[in-house]
């Protein structure tokens, strides 16, 4: 059994989640490439295996499609970072982010963004620093302690515990790891795991403002509409209130003229993205509103929907995305009560009777 002062310097593997430093690594350090489209000549040219190599490299590429900037993104990277800037020298009273919103409108995806993008700008700073942490990434798990909570940040470095290790030399463990690795951004999503109403979940939040009190970085929540689930209630909701800018997240709108064009700007990014052999530029683009219809302006829907029709269209043989082939992909069940969903009539005006004079 290690002690809890060990940090594991495990071979990194494919089963490694983002709540380790292995897996947060591989998540920062992987940038798909784009396959090559082979002509026709080379295309034929291809054996039997050949082929199905090649198709199987278009579908990985298409499965791991490249992902979208956002304006979420953007503000949720560009708010956090200033507020880094700003508590750089604090001692007390960080100030911090909570990322909240509906299920499937891009919160996990902007919280892992913004580390990538912080680590990333860190590397280029120190570049031969190998021992360097700058970002950590943990959930919340379901009905959390405080001791669950902090075994969990210690599980990122690869610390190990023995079920007698007491709460006070886990805390110290993992705040003595991160200040020697030189942690600078804490990421914890699923924070609608805790519930101020209840004892224990006004523990965790205790614990996880006593993290942020000891150790000199910023903290970043996500979760699902947490303003709904009483994180801002009470003495301590206030208390987080005061410390944290709420960035919301949802849907994207379709009833102006740029909130559509916004919608557009977003497909035509994903189209061009795809590598499939007669798909037509700008075909997605036109099909805008049938795809605002099946994903319900949700991202992570819209995401679905274009990276399975392209799956789709590989493994047919049609190599392209066709209205009737996104409408072999399912989404999620919001989206789809969403779609089916009868559309409020708009009653007709009556005219107004004009009189003369």
């Amino acid at each position: 059994m290690q002690s809890p002062g060990h940090v594991a310097e495990a071979a990194a593997s494919f089963d490694d989640p983002l709540t380790t430093k292995e897996g947060w690594r591989r998540f920062v350090d992987h940038q798909p490439h784009p396959p090559a489209l082979l002509d026709t000549d080379a295309l034929a040219a291809l054996s039997r295996n050949g082929r199905s190599a090649y198709d199987d490299a278009r579908r990985d590429y298409h499965a791991d499609l490249p992902m979208v900037n956002t304006p979420t993104i953007r503000q949720v990277v560009n708010t956090s970072r200033l507020l880094m800037q700003l508590n750089r020298r604090q001692f007390i009273a960080r100030r911090g982010v909570i990322v909240s919103g509906a299920s499937g409108t891009g919160k996990t995806t902007a919280l892992t963004q913004l580390g990538r993008t912080h680590e990333r700008h860190v590397r280029r700073r120190h570049p031969t620093d190998r021992y360097r942490l700058p970002v950590v990434y943990v959930t919340v798990p379901p009905a959390a302690t405080p001791r669950m909570l902090a075994v969990e940040l210690g599980r990122f470095f690869g610390l190990t515990f023995t079920a007698r290790a007491n709460i006070t030399d886990i805390v110290n463990a993992v705040c003595t790891t991160a200040t020697r690795t030189s942690v600078e951004l804490v990421l914890v999503d699923e924070i609608h795991n805790i519930s101020l109403a209840t004892r224990t979940g006004a523990e965790v939040s205790d614990q996880l403002k006593y993290f942020a009190e000891r150790l000199p970085t910023t903290f970043i929540y996500t979760g699902i509409d947490v303003e709904a689930q009483g994180l801002f209630a009470g003495t301590r909701g206030r208390q987080i209130a005061g410390r944290f800018t709420v960035i919301p997240t949802t849907p994207f709108a379709y009833g102006t003229t740029d909130q559509r064009d916004t919608w557009r700007a977003l497909i035509a990014t994903l189209e061009d993205a795809l590598r499939l052999h007669a798909h037509t530029p700008g075909t997605l683009v036109a099909l805008e509103e049938h795809l605002y219809q099946r994903s319900n302006g949700m991202i992570g829907s819209l995401s679905q929907l274009i990276r399975g029709a392209a799956i789709l269209a590989i493994e047919t043989g049609t190599e392209k995305i066709t209205r009737d082939l996104l409408d072999l992909v399912p989404v999620d069940y919001a989206a789809e009560r969403a779609a089916i969903a009868p559309r409020p009539r708009t009653k007709p005006v009556a005219p107004t009777a004009s009189t003369s004079g």
